[in-house]
């Protein structure tokens, strides 16, 4: 029976294993195409062993490297904020629904339930945020629209309080005299720390991602954010090697590695993302395992 079972955890780990390499592989994949050569890449395709590399697509990209500074940094700034804010947001909202006896709490879970079938459309939402909020061009043009909570976040939270803190930690609390806004700062947040991290890692990577709020309500390039600003690099070399754009602009065009600087730009992009990652995944993990049981 031991040697059964033994024998069942070796092939589930090989499983394992092999999901975890088909997984790394394209990214590995990505690093490596965006420091080939262009021309090997164009007779070869694309190889684990290229038989020429080149930081071409790199210093192609190099050459606007004030804009990509200053996109990097609007970015960040973005991610941080909206970031904070909507996750203040998403766990007080799933707090006072893992409250068994909040006044109006059926109300608020059918309101956020409602959220995950309906949405306002596109064309009423932007002209809410440029008519009446007037956000366009501005930073909040890139805060507001996303803060707008995602109900599997908040269910998340919910379920994660719901079954690993204790009632009796907060009915203690009440007794000692204590406000429901230190209990939620002092107590709820603190031992949160694993559905916190990854609501955050969610919500963090979907500011970063996000590239159709700027291409709804931001046209001043010094607003562009990163992914904005690559998008906008890669349609200007589509540009540049199509039709008459080509004809008009040979020289330019030919002198833009135009297959590799597309996988140095998406490195560019993923980057901070692949960096921060390895420093949250044991609460990722956690979070994940934990706020999916269902109370």
């Amino acid at each position: 029976m031991k040697k059964q079972s033994r024998n069942m955890q070796i092939v589930a780990n090989l499983i394992m294993a092999l999901a975890a390499i088909f997984t790394v592989l394209p990214f590995i994949l990505l690093v490596i195409a965006s420091f080939t050569d262009n021309n090997v890449i164009a007779l070869e395709g694309y190889s684990f062993f290229p038989s020429k590399l080149s930081l071409e697509a790199y210093a192609y990209i190099w050459t606007e490297r004030m804009q990509i500074f200053r996109a990097y940094f609007i970015t960040c700034i973005v991610t941080l904020i909206g970031t904070t804010i909507a996750l203040c947001m998403t766990m007080a909202y799933a707090y006072v629904l893992s409250k068994p006896a909040f006044p109006g709490k059926k109300f608020l879970t059918v309101f956020l339930l409602l959220t995950m079938l309906f949405n306002g459309g596109l064309v009423p939402t932007y002209t809410m945020y440029t008519r009446y909020f007037h956000i366009k061009n501005t930073l909040l043009a890139l805060i507001v629209p996303a803060l707008l909570m995602q109900a599997m976040n908040v269910i998340l939270v919910r379920s994660y309080i719901q079954n690993n803190i204790p009632m009796s930690l907060t009915e203690a609390a009440y007794i000692d005299g204590a406000s429901e806004y230190r209990i939620f700062t002092t107590l709820i947040f603190p031992l949160s720390k694993p559905i916190v991290v990854t609501i955050g890692m969610f919500i963090g990577v979907a500011y970063w991602n996000d590239w159709t709020n700027g291409l709804y309500y931001i046209t001043e390039s010094n607003l562009f954010s990163i992914q904005q600003l690559l998008n906008n690099m890669l349609k200007n070399i589509e540009f540049l090697s199509t039709g008459s754009a080509a004809a008009a602009a040979s020289t330019t065009a030919g002198n833009i590695p135009q297959s590799t600087v597309r996988m140095a730009i998406a490195v560019v992009g993923i980057l901070p993302i692949l960096v921060i990652y390895p420093y949250v995944q044991k609460y990722f993990v956690k979070g994940i395992a934990l706020g999916a049981v269902k109370g």
